[in-house]
C-alpha cells in the first residue's frame, strides 16, 4: 500500500505540477536560442575581422604611400597659403596705418587752421588796441605840443 500511495502521489505530481517539464522546456528553448544566436554572432565577428584583416593588408599600405607621396606638397601648398596669407594681413595693416595717418594728419591741419584763426584774431585785437593807444598819444602829444607852443613866446 505503501507503494501504491507513493506512485499514486508520484502520479498525480505529474499530472498537476507542471514545473519540471517547463522549466525542461524554457532550458531546451534557451539552449537553441543561444547556439543560434552564437552562430550569429560568430559569422559577425568573422566578417569584422575579415575586414579589419583586409583593411591592414590592403587599404593601410595603400593610405601610408599615398600619404608619403603627397605629404611633401600638402606642406608647400601649406607653408604657400602662409606666406599669401600673412602677405594680405601686413597689407590689411599698411592700409589701415595709412588710413591711420590721414586721419591724424587731417586732425592737425585742423588744428593748425584753427590755430591760424585764434592767432589772427588775437593780432587784429592788439593791432586795434595799438591803434586805440597811437591815436591816444598822438592826440595827447598834439594837446602838448598846442600847450607847449602856447608856453613859448618865440
Amino acid at each position: 500500500m505503501d507503494r501504491i500511495a507513493k506512485d499514486v502521489g508520484e502520479i498525480q505530481s505529474r499530472l498537476i505540477d507542471h514545473r519540471p517539464v517547463t522549466q525542461g522546456e524554457i532550458r531546451y528553448f534557451v539552449r537553441e536560442f543561444e547556439e543560434k544566436r552564437g552562430c550569429r554572432e560568430n559569422r559577425l565577428l568573422e566578417k569584422l575581422n575579415k575586414m579589419v584583416v583586409e583593411s591592414n593588408e590592403q587599404v593601410l599600405p595603400k593610405c601610408s604611400e599615398y600619404m608619403q607621396e603627397h605629404l611633401c606638397d600638402v606642406i608647400t601648398r601649406l607653408e604657400a597659403a602662409n606666406h599669401m596669407a600673412d602677405r594680405v594681413h601686413q597689407r590689411e595693416l599698411e592700409a589701415h596705418q595709412v588710413t591711420t595717418l590721414e586721419l591724424s594728419m587731417e586732425h592737425c591741419k585742423e588744428e593748425w587752421e584753427e590755430f591760424l584763426k585764434e592767432q589772427q584774431r588775437l593780432r587784429e585785437e592788439v593791432d586795434e588796441e595799438h591803434a586805440k593807444a597811437v591815436g591816444r598819444l598822438s592826440t595827447q602829444y598834439s594837446e602838448m605840443k598846442k600847450d607847449l607852443s602856447k608856453l613859448s613866446p618865440f
